[in-house]
């Protein structure tokens, strides 16, 4: 039996040891064990009219683990797959619903953060650093680069991104990719503003929005209408603003929406056809004003507790907190995606989190 035991033993090393070769991991992988009861206590109900959306017998699942940040998640219905973004380590990921696996899609990937799906099916994909532009992957696997200056300079560092119905491409261009050496490196920005763009069919590229100071996630309201967009700083606190979409592709409007307050961060989000917004949550890393005694040292927190800020937090089409997904990570960035597009993936810090609801994504 001991022998038995010491065989299994190695096989596990060697089966773990060969998926970081391959590339599967690259940094810890976080343990995880779902919670056995129904409902899951990790879906918290905030306020009644978020009860219709949670499913009874539906709990928390770990699909991936093993990433550095985890970032930009994109389902593809075709192929049942899931692309994310793991960007320090310059790759993006592929969890395939079919067999549970997860494997390289692409290395490098010049620093991808933002994904999405174009409505002919194909990648479309922010590089925030280095080659710092908006490429396309064609179904032969070709790239094609959309956006990569405006009015001759660079672009900062894209970072999210979403396709309009009448095929525009809108896309977030804040500094993060070019601040350090962790997601990429570091660079001068030559543009004057961090902003908003759009991309036309004919290739032409906008400013849609100049006056954000490092615009983050975005996303359309389900009749497209109203475009909501992340303000990093600036506020004071982390902001969602809502502009009304004008016939010519022009938004005005402008209207604070949700403020994250000076605990909560607001990063990726999505919307769903009901027109909520389920928001990537969690500590934005603001220090408290006065050091606290930690072990006999003075040591500056974290604002909060960032294991209450982890999550999802869903705000309905006015702004106010309706439900909370807790997770054991921060989570970034988020998608809908399954067969039924039903399924909601959560890409948070080192994993992959996946919760069935009764909501659906608005794309």
């Amino acid at each position: 039996m001991e022998t038995t035991r010491r065989g299994l033993l190695q096989a596990a090393g060697a089966a773990a040891g060969a998926a970081v070769l391959a590339g599967r991991a690259s940094a810890q992988s976080i343990p995880f064990t779902p919670n056995p009861r129904y409902p899951d206590p990790a879906v918290q109900i905030l306020d009644p009219s978020f009860a219709r959306y949670r499913l009874y017998s539906s709990s928390v699942e770990q699909v991936a683990t093993g990433l550095r940040w985890a970032e930009g998640p994109v389902y593809f219905p075709d192929g049942g797959y899931l692309l994310v973004s793991d960007i320090p380590n310059n790759r993006i990921m592929k969890y395939s619903e079919k067999d549970g696996s997860f494997t390289v899609f692409r290395s490098p990937a010049n620093y991808a953060n933002g994904n999405t799906r174009d409505r002919q099916g194909r990648l479309v994909t922010c590089e925030h650093s280095v080659t710092r532009r908006v490429t396309r992957t064609e179904k032969d696997g070709t790239i094609t680069v959309l956006a990569d200056n405006f009015e001759g300079k660079r672009l900062n560092a894209p970072n999210d991104i979403v396709v309009k119905s009448d095929d525009t491409i809108w896309f977030t261009d804040p500094l993060f990719g070019i601040n350090g050496e962790w997601e990429g490196s570091r660079a001068k920005p030559e543009q004057a503003t961090t902003n908003v763009f759009r991309i036309e069919r004919n290739g032409k590229l906008t400013a849609v929005i100049t006056d954000l100071v490092n615009p983050n996630g975005l996303a359309f309201s389900p009749d497209e209408s109203k475009l909501y967009v992340v303000e990093w700083k600036g506020t004071p606190n982390r902001s969602i603003w809502s502009y009304d979409v004008r016939p010519d592709g022009t938004v005005g409007n402008k209207t604070k929406l949700i403020d994250a307050a000076d605990q909560g961060s607001l990063d990726g989000f999505r919307v769903d056809r009901d027109g909520n917004l389920w928001c990537g949550w969690g500590s934005n890393g603001l220090l408290a004003s006065e050091p606290t005694d930690v072990g006999g040292r003075k040591v500056y927190q974290l604002k909060g507790r960032p294991e209450d800020l982890d999550g999802v937090m869903v705000f309905n089409p006015q702004g106010k907190p309706i439900g909370f997904i807790r997770l054991p990570e921060r989570c970034e960035n988020l998608t809908f995606g399954g067969p039924k597009n039903n399924r909601l993936y959560m890409a948070s810090c080192h994993s992959v989190y996946a919760l069935y609801v009764e909501a659906h994504g608005a794309v």
